[in-house]
């Protein structure tokens, strides 16, 4: 019985996440930024997916681990999502566009539409 209800709670966990990646390659895992400063696990959170700061080379930037992104994203395609990054740390949000490709992730975030920046990220090992 106990087996069972834990087994629910999780698919009722994973659930909400899993109809936005279903039509769209999935960006779980941990991921190393291009500059090489960042590791960050991608992985459901709730309702939506987190972006957690697994490892920082150089934290003078006021990068931590532990800081995270909540991505509330929608499919775009076959292998893009897009729609808002929330920084709880910073209390800033953000339009944001994930694309995965063959060899990695690609991410573009804007603040006030003009702002944006594009980062890639390949698996870390």
């Amino acid at each position: 019985m106990m087996r069972k209800t834990m087994l629910i709670a999780l698919g009722l966990w994973i659930a909400p996440v899993l109809p936005a990646l279903a039509n769209s390659a999935d960006p779980s895992g941990v991921w190393l930024r291009d500059d090489g400063n960042a590791r960050v696990r991608i992985a459901p959170c709730g309702s939506n997916i987190c972006a957690t700061n697994v490892w920082i080379k150089d934290t003078s930037g006021g990068e931590e681990v532990g800081d995270r992104l909540v991505l509330t994203l929608k499919p775009e395609g076959a292998d893009s999502l897009k729609g808002e990054a929330f920084d709880p740390k910073r209390n800033r949000r953000f339009a944001m566009t994930l694309t995965v490709k063959p060899d990695g992730l690609s991410t573009r975030g804007c603040i006030i539409g003009v702002l944006c920046k594009t980062v890639n990220w390949t698996p870390a090992q």
